[in-house]
């Protein structure tokens, strides 16, 4: 029908804006794509090669206590802590369609003072 518009929800929005990043932003396995996840209550970051489509290593905020924004700077640095462990220190930032503000930013922050280049 023309003329007719469909309602855009929050989420659909956010579906194509993260997708428009994922057209941008790859991640190899000496290089991986940091990808977050923020839900209302908690924040989860993970490490992917795309090449090999390998999810390498998963931080969530499960059992931090402290302000939200807190919590997601600890699962920054606690990422940052285990990658480098793994031997990675670059990686390439997907926000997941997010804007880059409060949390998401945070976690940015965190990876990058736990030694993280993005």
């Amino acid at each position: 029908m023309p003329g007719k518009r469909v309602p855009k929800t929050r989420a659909g929005l956010r579906a194509r804006r993260h997708i428009r990043v994922r057209a941008k932003v790859s991640g190899t396995a000496e290089r991986p794509r940091l990808v977050i996840f923020r839900s209302l209550k908690h924040m989860s970051a993970q490490l992917v090669d795309d090449v090999r489509q390998h999810t390498l290593l998963t931080v969530t905020d499960a059992g931090l206590t402290g302000k939200k924004t807190e919590r997601s700077a600890a699962v920054g640095k606690r990422i940052a802590e285990r990658a480098k462990e793994a031997g990675i220190t670059k990686v390439v930032f997907d926000r997941g369609g997010y804007q880059y503000h409060g949390r998401v930013k945070a976690v940015a922050d965190g990876a990058r003072e736990g030694g993280l280049e993005f």
